[in-house]
Order: C-alpha cells, then sequence, then structure tokens
C-alpha cells in the first residue's frame, strides 16, 4: 500500500532581491510523520515553513498538501483549514484571558457551540492549561503562553502542523513539557513539520529530517538510515594494564578505524565501525584475550554530531 503523501515540493524556490533565500527544495513528508528541520541560522528553515504556510510566496516551485496543488488564493480554503502553523514570534494578546484567547481564534474558524466550547475545553486539558482557563496572558510564564499558542493553533483540528521554532528560550522543564504534548498530537495521527536548534528534542520526536545549508536541502531521510549513514560508534576501554597492549590489539579489530589516547589515563576513546553487537563481541575478545579492562563504555553519535560533520562537508 502507497504511503500518502501529506506535504510535497517541487523546486521550491524563494528569492529576496539578491538573497536567494530557499533554493529549488524537493521535499517529501508523509502522513502521519514527524519531520523536523534542521540548519544553522540563516539556512531558510523559517522561509521555507512560511511559504509552506502561505505566508510567503513563492519565487518558483509548486506546493502540494495531500496531492492538491497549494496557491495562495480563495480557492484553496480547504486546503488551509489543514493546516496549523505556529510561527517563533506569534502574540498572545496580554490583556485576554486564556478562555478568551481560544475562544476568539474558534470563532475566526467558525467553529459553533457547543462543538466550540467542548474544543476549547479538550485543548485547554491537551496543553495542561484548564486550571489557567480564567487566567489573564499576560500573567503566564513563558512556557505556558507557549502552550497556549500551540492550543491555538490547533483549536480547529488541522491534519498537518507546522512549528518553527517553538521551545525556543523554554527552559528544560517547559521543553519536556511542550514535547509530552507533540507526542499526543503525533500519536493521534497528525502530521508534524518543526525545526528547532535543540537538536536533541528532535532526535526524541522525530522519524525523519531534512538538513538545510544556504538556502538548500542538502539531506532528507528516515533518522534511522541517518544514524546508519553517518553515525560512528565510539567507545571509551579503560586497562588495569599497560595501554600498549590494548592498542596493539586493537590494530588487529576490523571494526576499530582508530582511537586516541585520552590524557593521563590508561583509557582511549575508539572510533568503532561496528553494530552493537559487534561492540559486545570486542569486549568479549578483549577479555578472553587477557587484557584487564576496567571500563568498556559505547556510546552512537547524536543527531547534533552528524549535523556538524554534514555541516562541515557542505562547506568545504
Amino acid at each position: 500500500m502507497t504511503e500518502e503523501i501529506a506535504i510535497a515540493t517541487r523546486d521550491l524556490t524563494k528569492r529576496f532581491d539578491k538573497h536567494l533565500a530557499v533554493n529549488h527544495v524537493n521535499l517529501e513528508i508523509k502522513s502521519g510523520e514527524v519531520y523536523g528541520l534542521i540548519g544553522p541560522n540563516g539556512a531558510g528553515k523559517t522561509t521555507l515553513i512560511k511559504m509552506l504556510a502561505c505566508m510567503e510566496e513563492p519565487t518558483i516551485g509548486e506546493i502540494y498538501l495531500y496531492g492538491d496543488r497549494f496557491v495562495n488564493n480563495d480557492s484553496n480554503l480547504r486546503l488551509k483549514r489543514y493546516l496549523g502553523y505556529l510561527p517563533d514570534d506569534f502574540p498572545v494578546y496580554g490583556e485576554l484571558r486564556v478562555w478568551d484567547y481560544l475562544e476568539y481564534f474558534a470563532r475566526l474558524y467558525h467553529l459553533k457551540n457547543p462543538k466550540r466550547d467542548l474544543r476549547i475545553f479538550e485543548v485547554l486539558e491537551m496543553v495542561h492549561l484548564t486550571g489557567k482557563k480564567d487566567s489573564r496572558i499576560a500573567t503566564l510564564s513563558r512556557g505556558m503562553k507557549q502552550r497556549l499558542s500551540l492550543a491555538r493553533t490547533i483549536i480547529h483540528e488541522p491534519l498537518l502542523l507546522l512549528l518553527d521554532e517553538p521551545v525556543s528560550g523554554l527552559d528544560p522543564i517547559a521543553r519536556q513539557q511542550f514535547r509530552d504534548i507533540i507526542k499526543i498530537l503525533a500519536l493521534a495521527g497528525m502530521t508534524i513539520l518543526i525545526s528547532s536548534h535543540v537538536l536533541s528534542d528532535l532526535a526524541e520526536l522525530c522519524s525523519s529530517v531534512g538538513i538545510m545549508e544556504l538556502g538548500c536541502l542538502v539531506e532528507s531521510t528516515s533518522l534511522e538510515r541517518l544514524y546508519t549513514q553517518y553515525a560512528h560508534r565510539h567507545i571509551v576501554i579503560s586497562t588495569l594494564g599497560e595501554i600498549q597492549e590494548l592498542e596493539e590489539y586493537l590494530k588487529q579489530s576490523p571494526w576499530v578505524e582508530g582511537w586516541e589516547v585520552i590524557k593521563n589515563s590508561k583509557s582511549v576513546r575508539v572510533i568503532f565501525t561496528g553494530n552493537e553487537v559487534d561492540s559486545a563481541q570486542l569486549m568479549r575478545d578483549l577479555i578472553t584475550a587477557g587484557i584487564s579492562i576496567s571500563n568498556f563504555y559505547s556510546k552512537q553519535e547524536d543527531l547534533e554530531s552528524i549535523f556538524l560533520k554534514l555541516g562541515h562537508r557542505q562547506v568545504s
């Protein structure tokens, strides 16, 4: 069975005078996927998301939502109802109360009672703000305001959620709360595109990622495939014996690409090309060879390391 494509772009390009912000991007995001967009400042992430949200007109190129051509005119009203867009600087109108704020946006989407009140209660419960429904927005913490903005974004039950740096400036607890809500939305089947500089969050949330550099989409693949293709496994090995004995054995291992001795220690940091099973076999082989191992710690490179590696490759 062919998986439905929620977002597809064809040669999507945006130029501002002489600056090429987005350069012939061909992107596909499957329905129900959580897709992370990463890249340095100025890479074109926000401009790309704005074009997908119909907030910027492409210079050239095409956008398709669930197979239908998406353009910025009144013929797309049905498609626009699919969208929920949360920019990184959306105002929250501090003088309003939480309930009134959500009711205002619910009315803009033509939600009528009793469905409107029911939906407001649902989103307040989802973002853990039910107890704040009568509070003025100005009294809320930054994390609460961001969760309220997300509630506003999903008030009309969109199929597709576009989030641009949604955890920017949040403390670790507020970030965790926001991640938990995103996971609930993903489990409910919503397609989510999220950009963030907090790569550990994306690694926890996303099934696929796209990496942007200088307006180009230089990589777009599943997170699993990205790790398989680019992530090295690093192993720290410590010995009670002579470090030279350990190094001599490492030279014989087919999975060891190289290593460095950790300063002022009897430990080495190994660049390892094998998988977890191979790592376990290396530990067994070292012990069988009579090398006194006091520590053996294996860790795969994280998303941030892969991003830095790919970014360096593109600049070189």
